[in-house]
């Protein structure tokens, strides 16, 4: 950053550090004993919609890659589009894996490294992974890619666009030994009807 920068207030993005998402495991761990959530198998990255032969080189890349990863064959992963032209990418894993965090955050891993090392990184917004409890409330650990650190979103079940604000201070005061966790609650942003939540 130079002096220009300094005196006009810029300042420097910070690069992804896509290896927080391995404290997602021991933090799986630390969510369930103290709160009762449980991995469901399904976690996501969105980004910046990429467009035309990109994109599909891109899908086929991160299909091919989750494939020969994990050995099972057959599509891991969905692609959609949100209302506001964002790309998610839904990671699936079976239903009697979705105890296994470490494995969910190895396809986010290598996901994120993918869309990086294409040149995409500018164009990383966020990873989540998604938690349920007994009542059937969801919860999901989203990583902030350009500020390097997590928040809990847990929407209200059947509650249109309300959040569960006590259950999120809950979780990142639970959180904050395993996570590193965003200290600025104004950039805890919504993620209405993310694939994985």
């Amino acid at each position: 950053m130079g002096l220009l920068d300094v005196i006009l207030g810029r300042s420097k993005p910070v690069r992804p550090d896509l290896d927080q998402l391995f404290a997602l495991p021991s933090a799986a761990v630390t969510l369930q004993a103290g709160a009762g959530f449980h991995p469901t198998g399904l976690g996501s990255v969105c980004f910046a919609s990429v467009e035309g032969g990109a994109f599909d080189r891109l899908r086929e890349d991160v299909r091919a890659l989750l494939d020969a990863d994990t050995g099972r064959g057959g599509m891991p992963v969905e692609f959609s589009r949100d209302p506001y032209g964002y790309t998610w990418l839904l990671a699936l894993h079976p239903a009697e894996a979705s105890e296994d965090a470490a494995a969910l955050v190895n396809d986010l891993h290598a996901v994120n490294t993918l869309l990086e090392d294409a040149g995409f990184g500018p164009q990383l917004l966020c990873s989540l992974m998604g938690f349920r409890d007994a009542g059937q409330r969801s919860l999901a650990l989203v990583y902030l890619y350009k500020r390097g650190t997590f928040y809990p979103f847990a929407p209200v079940p059947g509650g249109g666009d309300k959040r569960d604000n006590a259950l999120e201070l809950q979780v990142s005061a639970l959180l904050e030994s395993d996570l590193r966790i965003e200290k600025d609650l104004s950039r805890w942003f919504p993620v209405w009807g993310a694939p994985g939540l």
